[in-house]
């Protein structure tokens, strides 16, 4: 059995905190042992990663959460020397030495993949891909009016929750609720902003931010969902877009990053949702306004989400590619050591 150390932020866990980045670890760590790779699973803060990565045994292979490697080049760049580092960038955040020393890189889209090449100029054959698995899910039942918006993200200043209620207050003539489900505690400066710019604009009635939701909560929330609202300024991938098509409910979203990668296409090429350019409410608003309006649009955006939903990538088959990869560094060790 192969031995793998995964390095990663200490609040993977945290049901208050959930992040597409922490779940991306928390899966990819169980598909490698499914895998059949031992697992030793290292949760860590920046004052913890020194003392955490010199007890880890020359030769091994160390899986970073890009997260923590993008702060601490002084740190993980001269332990590549003794270690076969694997960097997994959910977010280009910087760390362009800790990069170029990796034995690998591993991004969650193609776009952050061509992102980084441009930027750093890294060896092409060390950046992989491995984009996000999604579990299958009942498929939500819809309404008839399509007013039952869904906004999964945490509250912060990227997640673009300032355009949204900027865009909603554009729409008060029809009929919507929106639910902004998402951790209120990574910025509560910021989510307490939001929660006031709501009632500014009236919208105090419609609109609820219930907090962070996992499990079955979560779940509950996406049945209920007549369309998925991600109005983001930032994206690498966008799980959230591809939780809402595995049960068959269509996306508005900003045309950022990853995010057209993930909304992807239905079998006749027809994207199962819109795409806007971001920070403007006026085009989200004119978006939306077409799919309260149009119940036509509503029924062609439902059957392509169907279709797409038939096609998505498994957490099984990420933990395979991501693998791969460390498979690759475990052979170039015996291939150096030779």
């Amino acid at each position: 059995m192969t031995a793998v150390h995964v390095v990663f932020p200490e609040d993977i866990d945290d049901p208050a905190r959930p992040s597409g980045g922490n779940t991306y670890d928390r899966r990819i760590c169980q598909g490698l042992a499914a895998l059949g790779w031992d697992v030793h699973e290292h949760a860590v803060v920046r004052t913890t990663l020194v003392h955490t990565i010199r007890r880890i045994p020359d030769g091994a292979v160390v899986l970073l959460d890009g997260l923590i490697a993008s702060t601490a080049p002084e740190v993980l760049v001269p332990e590549a020397r003794r270690l076969r580092q694997v960097v997994l960038v959910h977010m280009p955040l910087g760390g362009r030495d800790v990069l170029a020393a990796a034995t690998a890189v591993i991004t969650t889209s193609a776009w952050t993949r061509h992102h980084l090449l441009n930027l750093y100029e890294l060896p092409a054959d060390r950046v992989h891909v491995a984009e996000p698995g999604v579990d299958a899910a009942p498929l939500a039942l819809g309404s008839a009016t399509g007013g039952s918006l869904l906004c999964v993200a945490a509250l912060t200043p990227d997640k673009g929750h300032d355009v949204l209620l900027d865009t909603l207050a554009m729409v008060t003539d029809l009929s919507w609720r929106c639910e902004c489900v998402g951790s209120v505690v990574r910025d509560p400066v910021c989510a307490g902003g939001m929660r006031l710019r709501a009632r500014e604009r009236g919208l105090g009635d419609r609109v609820r931010f219930p907090g962070a939701l996992t499990g079955d909560e979560l779940d509950c929330a996406y049945a209920a969902a007549d369309l998925l609202v991600l109005p983001s300024h930032a994206e690498t991938y966008g799980m959230v877009v591809t939780e809402a098509l595995a049960r068959g409910v269509p996306v508005l979203a900003t045309e950022v990053g990853g995010v057209s990668e993930a909304l992807g296409h239905g079998d006749d090429g027809a994207r199962p949702g819109l795409l806007v350019p971001p920070g403007d409410p006026a085009a989200l608003g004119t978006a939306l306004r077409a799919w309260l309006e149009d119940a036509a649009l509503r029924e062609e955006l439902r059957r392509a989400a169907r279709e797409r939903r038939a096609h998505l990538r498994p957490w099984a088959t990420t933990a395979s590619a991501v693998g791969g990869v460390l498979a690759g560094a475990v052979a170039e060790l015996a291939g150096a050591a030779r």
